[in-house]
């Protein structure tokens, strides 16, 4: 994709790794509009980086995606780039019972989410004479994590779907890229998480994500070398002896 000069809609773009994208683009002379649930931390981010926008959106609710996909693209007519960052991550005691309603909500919210975005954007995108769809997956989705195990799933189903909808759209102007981060320092699974010397710091991974899509590899996936592991495992025989890992430092 090319790097600035885009109308660029990130979801979940009022924290953590979204609104890191959202500003290192806008840095680069993109356009960006930030949306998500919270119209207060939208109107933060947007005060902070003068001349982004912001539209609230409700990723889990199909009716609100498809209203919001109509005012999107009446607002912002030379949208040609989406990434679909909006997700949530929750730890499932299975055994207890009473994860359903969590695992559900995950579903809708990483999964989805954007599915149905897609869908409402892609006859938009498809007539810009340059466009791209970037999914967020997540290093979980090669190597899941016991404690989470739909927030792993929908990650996975995220690799998946990416590798197809890339598949299919390589003969248009919509490329497809798939972002897998590591653990990284947000406050995805809580506060604690943004400070954990253990998780990759997340300015840190802003610029190796960004140096990667400059590069544009063909493989249409940006890894970045802490996430290399998890992505990596099954074909270097690692799977078993990582999520063990895993499950130890996560337990």
């Amino acid at each position: 994709m090319n790097m600035t000069g885009n109308t660029i809609l990130i979801t979940g773009g009022g924290s953590g790794i979204g609104r890191a994208l959202a500003e290192a683009f806008h840095r680069a002379g993109n356009q960006v509009v930030i949306a998500g649930r919270r119209e207060a931390l939208l109107h933060e981010v947007t005060s902070a980086n003068p001349g982004m926008e912001a539209l609230v959106l409700d990723i889990q609710d199909g009716n609100d995606v498809a209203a919001f996909a109509s005012q999107a693209v009446e607002a912002f007519p030379a949208l040609n780039v989406v990434i679909h960052n909006a997700g949530i991550m929750r730890p499932e005691s299975v055994a207890a019972g009473g994860f359903l309603a969590t695992a559900e909500e995950t579903i809708a919210t990483n999964l989805l989410g954007p599915i149905r975005l897609t869908a409402a954007l892609l006859p938009h995108l498809l007539a810009q004479k340059h466009a791209a769809v970037l999914t967020i997956s997540s290093g979980l989705a090669f190597v899941p994590l016991a404690t989470t195990p739909t927030y792993s799933a929908t990650k996975a189903a995220i690799h998946s779907w990416s590798m197809a909808l890339r598949e299919q759209l390589k003969a248009t102007s919509v490329e497809v890229i798939e972002i897998a981060p590591p653990y990284v320092q947000t406050e995805l699974l809580g506060p604690q998480q943004a400070v954990d010397p253990a998780a990759m710091p997340l300015a840190e991974f802003t610029a190796e994500v960004m140096a990667l899509l400059e590069s544009r590899p063909d493989t249409g996936e940006i890894i970045v070398e802490r996430c290399k592991p998890l992505r990596f495992a099954a074909e270097n025989g690692q799977v078993d002896a990582i999520f063990a890992q895993l499950a130890a430092q996560h337990g």
